[in-house]
């Protein structure tokens, strides 16, 4: 059934195609106060929310997905500004808003004083964290509120993950030994980039392992620890996604590492192997260990020094033969973590 979702939902008229991110969150045009973008996003977010489970599912999906786009190029003063341009719209000339460090930024909010940025540093240094977590557990702000400053500082955006539903053809990319190590999360594309939840800043090996796989830049926004670790488990749940990078990712680096790619293929089904798969195989090896001496032990005492030599040393029969052999084979299950 066609339906025209901006209108029925979210009551945008008819000559405003295709309709402007301003449009799209029922904001007046370059409107700059980020807490009112994301107060409409959320509450539209709801709105579109309740079709996702019916007749209109894909359409829910896909408009939900403009709707966090829009937000997030909206809350972000860099893409903001290079969007707004493209609108028509106009800056004084050397106009930025510049970037503050987090502390100065909560300062403010009102969030804290002048007087306790000493003390969160101070604090910070002393127990060798960031001064966005000395914030939450000295509990003078929320996560949310510190993560929000710690992306204003970045001049990147916040992204509030219980309002978001990732792409499965983007998750599907990337395997869940890789999000988990990098506390990331990816989302979705965003004019040809990937658009990709953080704790904290990217480092450029994880930039480049966005790009061999899905051969495009990522972009970062910010989102908290406890939300980033949750979704991992919702979305990467025990046994999906964990052979993604097998699939996605061999083909560029066997243009670059020719035959050695062929050397490793062997490796690749244990590297996306889930923790809890490798701790099995581990248990596995090692029982298989133990009941190869218990067998070679057997076979010398039983068999050989009972029946064929009985003068056959207990200790140099099968016992000092069979173990190390099998040792030798299940080694990687051993040893590998």
């Amino acid at each position: 059934m066609a339906i025209d979702v901006y209108k029925q939902w979210l009551g945008i008229p008819e000559e405003f195609r295709p309709p402007t991110h301003y449009h799209l969150l029922r904001l007046v045009d370059f409107e700059d106060d980020p807490d009112k973008i994301r107060a409409h996003y959320k509450k539209l977010n709801t709105v579109v929310r309740k079709y996702a489970s019916g007749d209109f599912m894909l359409q829910s999906q896909d408009l939900l997905n403009e709707l966090a786009k829009a937000m997030l190029c909206l809350t972000d003063a860099g893409r903001k500004r290079e969007y707004d341009e493209s609108l028509g719209r106009e800056f004084d000339q050397g106009e930025t808003s510049g970037s503050k460090p987090m502390l100065q930024v909560l300062c403010t909010w009102g969030d804290i004083d002048k007087s306790q940025i000493k003390e969160v540093e101070e604090f910070a240094d002393k127990r060798g964290l960031s001064q966005r977590d000395a914030c939450v557990q000295m509990k003078l702000v929320s996560a949310e509120k510190a993560a929000m400053a710690y992306a204003q500082e970045l001049e990147h955006s916040f992204v509030d993950l219980e309002t978001v539903l990732p792409d499965d053809t983007v998750l599907d990319m990337v395997p869940k030994n890789v999000v988990k190590r990098n506390r990331v999360l990816p989302l979705f594309i965003d004019e040809d980039v990937v658009l990709v939840a953080c704790v904290d800043m990217p480092d450029h090996e994880l930039e480049d392992e966005f790009r061999l796989r899905f051969n495009k830049p990522m972009r970062s926004v910010i989102a908290t620890p406890l939300q980033i670790n949750q979704a991992i488990a919702k979305f990467y749940a025990p046994g999906e996604r964990d052979k993604a990078v097998a699939q996605n990712v061999s083909p560029g680096k066997r243009a670059k590492s020719g035959s050695k790619s062929k050397n490793k293929a062997a490796d690749k089904p244990q590297e996306s192997l889930t923790e809890d798969e490798k701790n099995s195989q581990r248990s596995m090896a090692i029982l298989f260990l133990c009941w190869s001496v218990i067998g070679s032990a057997l076979v010398d005492q039983l068999i050989i020094k009972a029946y064929i030599l009985p003068r056959w040393s207990f200790f140099v029969g099968f016992v000092l033969i069979i173990p190390p052999i099998t040792f030798f084979l299940i080694k990687d299950k051993l040893l590998k973590k």
